[in-house]
């Protein structure tokens, strides 16, 4: 396919950069190209990322900021455009999360998820979104999450900020459409990662739970989730906004309410 294997001369900005699937996505779209702008609110493992890309030739520039401070967003926007003079690719990877009950959860708690997870995705889409209207086209792909539609106790905060993302993006489809910028949202499922294991099940009894809730029986892989999204930020999909792509191995599907013998062996 046309664009598919290929980023050359395109300026990709990935929020959440340092560790896990913005990682991932930076060390992908550099290996097809792209010059990766990393960013986080600390610089540390961005520097290391961009070590990783260097080495193989890659182009990569470390930008720390903070999301949840506009004027910051709209600094560090500028500070890319000045220096790349465009940007392509905006992938809204940030985020903040822990499992709470509802009844426990306090407003600084709420707001912390709320200004990382929404409004920070806010602020970065409609900066780069600006440009890209100006340039005449972009990709805006935001990670977002099933329980945004389906819910899931412990994460009424994180619940209520991803589906805020998925209303803003669908909005901006409709709205930026006509002007070349296509806006979707990547939903990963359970998704290996060092940060995964620690948050969101730190024990081999919450792992096995999770585990028994997927139909293909395993977690995805950084790798594969990269591909997908990818997939979406490129010429291919040029066709595809305001969709929410689901990669989950049918984890959020499998909500049944009987339970089958188990399977007879031949």
């Amino acid at each position: 396919m046309k664009g598919f294997q290929t980023f050359k001369d395109k300026t990709a900005v990935v929020t959440g950069a340092g560790t896990g699937l913005g990682r991932g996505f930076a060390l992908r779209l550099a290996e097809l190209g792209a010059t990766v702008v990393l960013s986080a609110r600390r610089s540390e493992r961005l520097e290391a990322v961009a070590e990783e890309i260097h080495a193989k030739g890659g182009r990569a520039l470390v930008r720390a900021m903070d999301i949840r401070d506009p004027r910051l967003v709209e600094t560090t926007v500028q500070r890319v455009l000045d220096e790349t003079g465009r940007i392509d690719i905006l992938i809204n990877n940030a985020a903040g999360n822990f499992v709470c009950r509802a009844e426990d959860l306090s407003p600084n708690g709420w707001n912390a998820v709320i200004g990382i997870v929404l409004n920070g995705t806010a602020y970065c889409t409609l900066a780069a979104g600006r440009h890209m209207l100006k340039q005449g086209g972009g990709k805006v792909l935001s990670i977002t999450a099933s329980y945004a539609w389906v819910g899931g106790p412990g994460t009424v905060h994180s619940a209520a900020a991803k589906a805020g993302i998925i209303a803003m993006s669908k909005t901006l489809a409709a709205e930026w459409g006509g002007r070349n910028i296509q806006v979707n949202c990547l939903c990963p499922g359970f998704v290996d990662t060092d940060q995964s294991h620690e948050v969101l099940w730190p024990t081999e009894q919450g792992q096995r739970r999770i585990l028994d809730r997927i139909p293909a029986g395993r977690f995805g892989t950084i790798e594969e989730t990269v591909e997908a999204g990818v997939f979406l930020c490129s010429e291919a999909a040029n066709y595809v906004n305001g969709e929410v792509f689901t990669i989950d191995g049918g984890e959020w599907l499998n909500k049944g309410a009987f339970v089958l013998p188990d399977a007879r062996t031949p």
